[in-house]
Protein backbone atom coordinates (compact mmCIF):
# COMPACT_ATOMS: atom_id res chain seq x y z
CA UNK A 1 0.00 0.00 0.00
CA UNK A 2 1.50 3.32 -1.07
CA UNK A 3 1.89 6.11 1.46
CA UNK A 4 -0.32 9.15 0.91
CA UNK A 5 1.42 12.24 -0.38
CA UNK A 6 0.72 15.51 1.39
CA UNK A 7 -1.20 17.75 -1.08
CA UNK A 8 0.72 20.81 0.15
CA UNK A 9 4.03 19.14 -0.75
CA UNK A 10 2.74 18.30 -4.21
CA UNK A 11 1.56 21.89 -4.67
CA UNK A 12 4.96 23.29 -3.64
CA UNK A 13 6.75 20.99 -6.06
CA UNK A 14 4.42 22.05 -8.85
CA UNK A 15 5.01 25.74 -8.11
CA UNK A 16 8.79 25.17 -7.94
CA UNK A 17 8.82 23.36 -11.28
CA UNK A 18 6.69 26.09 -12.85
CA UNK A 19 8.86 28.94 -11.53
CA UNK A 20 12.11 27.26 -12.62
CA UNK A 21 10.66 26.52 -16.06
CA UNK A 22 9.57 30.12 -16.55
CA UNK A 23 12.94 31.45 -15.33
CA UNK A 24 14.82 29.10 -17.67
CA UNK A 25 12.65 30.13 -20.64
CA UNK A 26 13.22 33.82 -19.86
CA UNK A 27 16.98 33.25 -19.61
CA UNK A 28 17.09 31.47 -22.97
CA UNK A 29 14.97 34.21 -24.58
CA UNK A 30 17.27 36.89 -23.17
CA UNK A 31 20.45 35.27 -24.47
CA UNK A 32 18.88 34.65 -27.90
CA UNK A 33 17.93 38.31 -28.29
CA UNK A 34 20.99 39.84 -26.53
CA UNK A 35 23.58 39.52 -29.36
CA UNK A 36 21.31 41.49 -31.68
CA UNK A 37 21.08 44.34 -29.15
CA UNK A 38 24.62 44.56 -27.75
CA UNK A 39 28.01 43.29 -28.91
CA UNK A 40 28.14 39.44 -29.04
CA UNK A 41 31.59 39.48 -27.42
CA UNK A 42 30.09 41.21 -24.37
CA UNK A 43 27.30 38.64 -24.05
CA UNK A 44 29.81 35.80 -24.45
CA UNK A 45 31.80 37.26 -21.57
CA UNK A 46 28.63 37.30 -19.47
CA UNK A 47 27.97 33.65 -20.39
CA UNK A 48 31.50 32.55 -19.48
CA UNK A 49 31.40 34.25 -16.10
CA UNK A 50 27.83 33.08 -15.50
CA UNK A 51 29.03 29.49 -15.89
CA UNK A 52 32.01 30.20 -13.64
CA UNK A 53 29.72 31.67 -10.96
CA UNK A 54 27.25 28.77 -11.23
CA UNK A 55 30.11 26.30 -10.80
CA UNK A 56 31.36 28.21 -7.76
CA UNK A 57 27.82 28.39 -6.37
CA UNK A 58 27.59 24.59 -6.55
CA UNK A 59 30.32 24.48 -3.90
CA UNK A 60 29.53 27.45 -1.69
CA UNK A 61 25.75 27.55 -2.10
CA UNK A 62 24.91 23.85 -1.89
CA UNK A 63 27.79 22.39 0.15
CA UNK A 64 28.67 25.41 2.27
CA UNK A 65 32.39 25.37 1.41
CA UNK A 66 34.00 28.76 0.76
CA UNK A 67 36.90 28.56 -1.69
CA UNK A 68 39.26 31.48 -2.26
CA UNK A 69 41.17 29.62 -4.96
CA UNK A 70 38.77 28.90 -7.82
CA UNK A 71 40.87 31.09 -10.11
CA UNK A 72 43.28 28.13 -10.06
CA UNK A 73 40.88 26.01 -12.14
CA UNK A 74 39.51 28.82 -14.28
CA UNK A 75 42.93 30.21 -15.17
CA UNK A 76 44.87 27.00 -15.71
CA UNK A 77 42.14 25.56 -17.92
CA UNK A 78 42.44 28.76 -19.93
CA UNK A 79 46.22 28.29 -20.25
CA UNK A 80 45.97 24.62 -21.25
CA UNK A 81 43.29 25.34 -23.86
CA UNK A 82 45.32 28.24 -25.24
CA UNK A 83 48.56 26.24 -25.40
CA UNK A 84 47.02 23.16 -27.00
CA UNK A 85 45.13 25.22 -29.57
CA UNK A 86 47.99 27.54 -30.54
CA UNK A 87 51.14 25.46 -30.09
CA UNK A 88 49.92 21.90 -30.57
CA UNK A 89 47.29 22.79 -33.15
CA UNK A 90 44.41 21.00 -31.47
CA UNK A 91 40.88 21.61 -32.72
CA UNK A 92 38.76 23.87 -30.47
CA UNK A 93 36.65 21.04 -29.06
CA UNK A 94 39.74 19.00 -28.13
CA UNK A 95 41.46 22.05 -26.67
CA UNK A 96 38.42 22.74 -24.48
CA UNK A 97 38.30 19.10 -23.37
CA UNK A 98 42.02 19.29 -22.54
CA UNK A 99 41.61 22.44 -20.48
CA UNK A 100 38.57 21.09 -18.67
CA UNK A 101 40.38 17.81 -17.92
CA UNK A 102 43.35 19.77 -16.53
CA UNK A 103 40.97 21.64 -14.21
CA UNK A 104 39.46 18.32 -13.08
CA UNK A 105 42.91 16.92 -12.23
CA UNK A 106 43.80 20.10 -10.32
CA UNK A 107 40.45 19.81 -8.54
CA UNK A 108 41.24 16.26 -7.43
CA UNK A 109 44.64 17.33 -6.08
CA UNK A 110 43.45 20.54 -4.41
CA UNK A 111 40.30 18.89 -3.07
CA UNK A 112 42.24 15.94 -1.68
CA UNK A 113 44.46 18.34 0.26
CA UNK A 114 41.81 20.79 1.45
CA UNK A 115 38.58 18.85 1.89
CA UNK A 116 39.43 17.52 5.37
CA UNK A 117 39.43 21.08 6.70
CA UNK A 118 36.46 23.36 7.23
CA UNK A 119 35.72 27.07 7.44
CA UNK A 120 38.59 29.51 7.21
CA UNK A 121 41.18 26.70 7.13
CA UNK A 122 39.64 25.23 3.98
CA UNK A 123 39.49 28.69 2.38
CA UNK A 124 43.12 29.46 3.25
CA UNK A 125 44.38 26.15 1.83
CA UNK A 126 42.60 26.76 -1.47
CA UNK A 127 43.98 30.31 -1.58
CA UNK A 128 47.52 29.09 -0.87
CA UNK A 129 47.35 26.46 -3.63
CA UNK A 130 45.97 29.00 -6.09
CA UNK A 131 48.71 31.52 -5.30
CA UNK A 132 51.39 28.84 -5.62
CA UNK A 133 50.13 28.02 -9.13
CA UNK A 134 49.86 31.73 -9.93
CA UNK A 135 53.58 32.24 -9.30
CA UNK A 136 54.32 29.12 -11.31
CA UNK A 137 52.32 30.61 -14.21
CA UNK A 138 54.31 33.82 -13.82
CA UNK A 139 57.64 31.98 -14.22
CA UNK A 140 56.75 29.19 -16.67
CA UNK A 141 57.80 29.69 -20.29
CA UNK A 142 54.80 28.08 -21.97
CA UNK A 143 52.35 30.48 -20.23
CA UNK A 144 54.05 33.55 -21.69
CA UNK A 145 54.65 35.09 -18.26
CA UNK A 146 53.22 38.60 -17.95
CA UNK A 147 52.36 38.66 -21.66
CA UNK A 148 50.22 35.54 -21.49
CA UNK A 149 49.27 33.52 -24.55
CA UNK A 150 47.89 35.80 -27.24
CA UNK A 151 46.32 35.40 -30.69
CA UNK A 152 44.82 32.00 -29.88
CA UNK A 153 43.23 30.54 -33.02
CA UNK A 154 39.56 29.68 -32.63
CA UNK A 155 39.78 27.07 -35.38
CA UNK A 156 36.93 25.09 -36.87
CA UNK A 157 34.50 23.25 -34.61
CA UNK A 158 34.52 19.52 -35.53
CA UNK A 159 36.28 20.62 -38.74
CA UNK A 160 33.03 22.08 -40.06
CA UNK A 161 32.10 25.38 -38.40
CA UNK A 162 34.50 28.32 -38.32
CA UNK A 163 34.49 29.89 -34.87
CA UNK A 164 36.06 33.03 -36.34
CA UNK A 165 32.50 34.05 -37.15
CA UNK A 166 31.14 35.89 -34.10
CA UNK A 167 27.61 34.46 -34.29
CA UNK A 168 28.88 30.90 -34.76
CA UNK A 169 31.14 31.33 -31.76
CA UNK A 170 28.24 32.82 -29.79
CA UNK A 171 25.91 29.92 -30.55
CA UNK A 172 28.62 27.44 -29.56
CA UNK A 173 29.22 29.23 -26.23
CA UNK A 174 25.47 29.48 -25.57
CA UNK A 175 24.89 25.77 -26.18
CA UNK A 176 27.81 24.71 -23.95
CA UNK A 177 26.81 27.03 -21.11
CA UNK A 178 23.15 25.96 -21.24
CA UNK A 179 24.19 22.29 -21.24
CA UNK A 180 26.42 22.89 -18.19
CA UNK A 181 23.59 24.80 -16.49
CA UNK A 182 21.20 21.88 -17.02
CA UNK A 183 23.84 19.52 -15.62
CA UNK A 184 24.12 21.67 -12.48
CA UNK A 185 20.32 21.67 -12.16
CA UNK A 186 20.22 17.87 -12.40
CA UNK A 187 23.00 17.49 -9.83
CA UNK A 188 21.37 19.88 -7.36
CA UNK A 189 17.97 18.15 -7.64
CA UNK A 190 19.31 14.59 -7.56
CA UNK A 191 19.67 12.37 -4.45
CA UNK A 192 23.36 13.33 -4.50
CA UNK A 193 22.37 17.00 -4.38
CA UNK A 194 20.04 16.38 -1.44
CA UNK A 195 22.93 14.84 0.48
CA UNK A 196 25.04 17.93 -0.30
CA UNK A 197 22.30 20.15 1.13
CA UNK A 198 22.13 17.94 4.21
CA UNK A 199 25.90 18.34 4.68
CA UNK A 200 25.53 22.11 4.32
CA UNK A 201 22.81 22.27 6.97
CA UNK A 202 24.29 19.82 9.48
CA UNK A 203 27.30 17.71 8.56
CA UNK A 204 27.42 15.84 11.86
CA UNK A 205 23.84 14.68 11.41
CA UNK A 206 24.63 13.54 7.87
CA UNK A 207 27.58 11.54 9.25
CA UNK A 208 25.34 9.98 11.89
CA UNK A 209 23.02 8.81 9.09
CA UNK A 210 25.91 6.89 7.55
CA UNK A 211 27.01 9.23 4.76
CA UNK A 212 30.72 9.51 3.97
CA UNK A 213 30.59 13.29 3.85
CA UNK A 214 34.22 13.79 2.82
CA UNK A 215 33.62 11.75 -0.33
CA UNK A 216 30.51 13.74 -1.20
CA UNK A 217 32.33 17.03 -0.64
CA UNK A 218 35.29 15.89 -2.72
CA UNK A 219 33.05 14.92 -5.65
CA UNK A 220 31.24 18.28 -5.41
CA UNK A 221 34.59 20.10 -5.27
CA UNK A 222 35.94 18.29 -8.34
CA UNK A 223 32.70 18.89 -10.26
CA UNK A 224 32.82 22.59 -9.36
CA UNK A 225 36.48 22.78 -10.42
CA UNK A 226 35.74 20.98 -13.71
CA UNK A 227 32.90 23.32 -14.65
CA UNK A 228 35.03 26.31 -13.65
CA UNK A 229 37.70 24.97 -16.00
CA UNK A 230 35.12 24.65 -18.77
CA UNK A 231 34.26 28.32 -18.30
CA UNK A 232 37.94 29.29 -18.42
CA UNK A 233 38.56 27.19 -21.54
CA UNK A 234 35.69 28.82 -23.43
CA UNK A 235 36.76 32.27 -22.25
CA UNK A 236 40.29 31.81 -23.66
CA UNK A 237 38.85 31.04 -27.11
CA UNK A 238 36.31 33.87 -26.96
CA UNK A 239 38.96 36.51 -26.20
CA UNK A 240 41.82 34.60 -27.87
CA UNK A 241 43.86 35.33 -24.77
CA UNK A 242 45.02 33.56 -21.62
CA UNK A 243 46.70 35.84 -19.08
CA UNK A 244 47.77 36.10 -15.46
CA UNK A 245 44.51 37.90 -14.66
CA UNK A 246 42.72 34.56 -15.02
CA UNK A 247 44.78 32.90 -12.26
CA UNK A 248 45.12 35.88 -9.92
CA UNK A 249 43.39 35.78 -6.52
CA UNK A 250 41.21 38.73 -7.51
CA UNK A 251 39.44 36.45 -10.00
CA UNK A 252 38.43 34.21 -7.10
CA UNK A 253 37.13 37.27 -5.26
CA UNK A 254 35.23 38.42 -8.32
CA UNK A 255 33.36 35.13 -8.75
CA UNK A 256 32.53 35.16 -5.03
CA UNK A 257 31.11 38.66 -5.46
CA UNK A 258 29.01 37.54 -8.42
CA UNK A 259 27.56 34.64 -6.46
CA UNK A 260 26.74 36.68 -3.36
CA UNK A 261 25.28 39.52 -5.39
CA UNK A 262 22.99 37.27 -7.42
CA UNK A 263 21.88 35.02 -4.61
CA UNK A 264 23.70 32.27 -2.74
CA UNK A 265 22.19 28.83 -3.18
CA UNK A 266 19.91 29.81 -6.06
CA UNK A 267 20.15 28.36 -9.56
CA UNK A 268 19.77 31.59 -11.52
CA UNK A 269 21.30 33.99 -8.99
CA UNK A 270 24.92 33.58 -10.17
CA UNK A 271 23.81 34.33 -13.74
CA UNK A 272 22.24 37.60 -12.59
CA UNK A 273 25.29 38.42 -10.47
CA UNK A 274 27.65 37.77 -13.38
CA UNK A 275 25.56 39.96 -15.65
CA UNK A 276 25.58 42.84 -13.14
CA UNK A 277 29.34 42.69 -12.46
CA UNK A 278 30.38 42.29 -16.11
CA UNK A 279 28.03 45.12 -17.12
CA UNK A 280 29.52 47.42 -14.48
CA UNK A 281 33.06 46.56 -15.55
CA UNK A 282 32.20 47.23 -19.18
CA UNK A 283 30.12 50.40 -18.96
CA UNK A 284 31.88 52.00 -16.00
CA UNK A 285 35.33 51.62 -17.61
CA UNK A 286 35.56 55.38 -18.40
CA UNK A 287 35.68 56.05 -14.64
CA UNK A 288 39.08 54.32 -14.41
CA UNK A 289 40.10 53.29 -10.91
CA UNK A 290 36.82 54.64 -9.55
CA UNK A 291 35.14 51.52 -10.93
CA UNK A 292 36.30 49.55 -7.87
CA UNK A 293 34.91 52.21 -5.53
CA UNK A 294 31.58 52.22 -7.36
CA UNK A 295 31.44 48.42 -7.35
CA UNK A 296 32.20 48.38 -3.64
CA UNK A 297 29.43 50.89 -2.95
CA UNK A 298 26.92 48.91 -4.98
CA UNK A 299 27.97 45.69 -3.23
CA UNK A 300 27.54 47.26 0.23
CA UNK A 301 24.13 48.59 -0.81
CA UNK A 302 23.05 45.16 -2.04
CA UNK A 303 24.29 43.45 1.12
CA UNK A 304 22.27 45.86 3.24
CA UNK A 305 19.13 45.87 1.10
CA UNK A 306 19.23 42.44 -0.58
CA UNK A 307 20.60 40.21 2.16
CA UNK A 308 19.72 37.08 0.19
CA UNK A 309 21.09 38.51 -3.05
CA UNK A 310 19.11 40.11 -5.87
CA UNK A 311 17.41 36.94 -7.06
CA UNK A 312 17.28 35.45 -3.58
CA UNK A 313 15.18 38.38 -2.34
CA UNK A 314 12.95 38.15 -5.41
CA UNK A 315 12.38 34.42 -4.86
CA UNK A 316 11.64 35.02 -1.17
CA UNK A 317 9.16 37.81 -1.95
CA UNK A 318 7.33 35.72 -4.58
CA UNK A 319 7.58 32.50 -2.50
CA UNK A 320 9.03 30.63 -5.47
CA UNK A 321 12.22 28.70 -6.17
CA UNK A 322 14.76 30.36 -8.45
Amino acid sequence: MEAAVDPSVTARRRVASWSLGVAFALMIAFFIVAPFVVYPIFVMKVLCFALFACAFNLLIGYVGLVSFGHALFFGWASYVTAHTAKVWGWSPELAIVGGTAAAAVLGIVAGGLAIRRQGIYFAMITLALAQMMYFFALQAKFTGGEDGIQAIPRGRLFGLFSLSNEMTMYLFVLVVVLAAFILIYRVVNSPFGEVLKAIRENEQRAISLGYKTERYKLVAFVLSATLSGLAGSIKSLVFQLASLTDVHWTMSGEVLLMTLLGGLGTLFGPVVGAFVIVTMENYLAPFGQWVLVIQGGIFVFCVLVFRRGILGELAYALRVQL
